[in-house]
Order: structure tokens, then sequence, then C-alpha cells
């Protein structure tokens, strides 16, 4: 039995975004989340749904005569920058923003060494998504570890360019409304503000007079 079809992404990721589009304006109407918040996380969302519509979908189903026959090792290279080239550019643009908005959804960005293993984790799950679907889908899809270099040089970027941004005064205000209560951006300007203010003085008692 010969099974071919396409999963687009659209029927997919559609739906969900609107769903948690519905989720994030109850949430803005109950007053959960303010407006800026709320704006932070449907941006994320949409940028999630774009990564996923170019690494992922469209899935390919095909099953019987017409199925991929090369084993699944064969669809993975583990030997890093030997074919690297030019293409590898725009998957260092891919995750610029996902290292972007680390420090401000994320309480464990708190450094660009977490901010690159956090990218690079990101990236490896959309690897292994990959090739479970060579695995299951019998998907034409290839994992190859200059893509995760490339990935995890991108989400480094993103996350040096949103702590510059963070010292801009003109950005850091707006940057800092808008991140989640336990953000590293947050928990980095409290820590600032503390600074800052210094230690409190310690009142000195009144010198007790004896009759």
């Amino acid at each position: 039995m010969d099974i071919r079809f396409q999963v687009a992404s659209t029927p997919v990721l559609g739906p969900a975004l609107v769903l948690f589009a519905v989720v994030t304006a109850v949430q803005v109407w109950r007053g959960a989340w303010n407006v800026r918040r709320a704006l932070l996380q449907m941006t994320a969302a949409v940028y999630a749904a774009a990564v996923l519509s170019l690494t992922v979908f469209p899935l390919n189903v095909t099953w019987g005569e017409y199925a991929n026959q090369a084993p699944w090792i064969g669809q993975i290279n583990f030997i890093p920058l030997l074919t690297a080239d030019i293409t590898m550019v725009p998957n260092v643009i891919m995750l610029v923003p996902f290292g972007f908005l680390l420090p401000l959804m994320s309480r464990r960005a708190t450094s660009p060494t977490r901010a690159a293993l956090l990218t690079a984790a990101a990236s490896l799950s959309i690897e292994a998504a990959q090739l479970l679907s060579y695995v299951v889908l019998n998907n034409g899809r290839s994992v190859d570890v200059n893509d995760l270099l490339a990935n995890t040089l991108g989400g480094l970027t993103g996350y040096c360019l949103v702590t510059l941004a963070l010292r801009a005064p003109a950005l850091r205000g707006p940057l800092l409304a808008a991140s989640l209560p336990r953000s590293a951006a947050l928990q980095d300007d409290r820590r600032r503000t503390a600074t800052a203010d210094g230690p409190r003085p310690v009142p000195i008692a009144a010198p007790v007079v004896r009759p």
C-alpha cells in the first residue's frame, strides 16, 4: 500500500495561533497580563510558528514503494564545518530573534553562556524533530551539525543585541515593561537598582544617660 500526502503548516499552526490569541486577549481583559507583555508573548508565538513552518513543515508523509529507503543514520552530518558555506547564514539569522527574546521571557538567560546553551537546546530540538519526521514519516529532511552551530551563533547574536538595547535609555523602559515578571532582564534590573541605591544606613541608637 502506497501512501503519499502532505500536511501544510497553516491548518496546524493557524488554529494554534488563533487559540493562543484568544487566551491572551482573555488574560488582558481579566487584568492578569498587561498589554505590553501580551504583545511580547504574541510576538514570540508568531515567531515560533514561523520557525516551525520553515524547519518542520510541510510534513511529507510517504509510506510504501516511494518511501525513502536510505537508513536514518545516513541523514545526519556529524562533522562540523566541513561542508560549511553561505547557506549557513539563514540559519544564523533565523535564531537571532530567539536570542533577543530570551532574557525578556526566560529567567535562565542570565549570561551569554546560558543564552548560547538555551539556543543550542532549542536548535537540537528542531534537528531531533526533523530526524523523527524522517524516521516515522519518511520525510526527506536531513540533520546537520552545522545548522546547530549556526543557530547557536544566531541566538548568541540576538542576546548581545538585546543586552545593548537594554543599556539604551530610550529602549530600556519599554523592553522591561514588556518583560515577563521572572525574566532575566527584570532580575538584572532589580539587582542594578539595589546596587545603585546602596545599603540602607543602620540607625544609631541614642546614648543611654545614666542618672
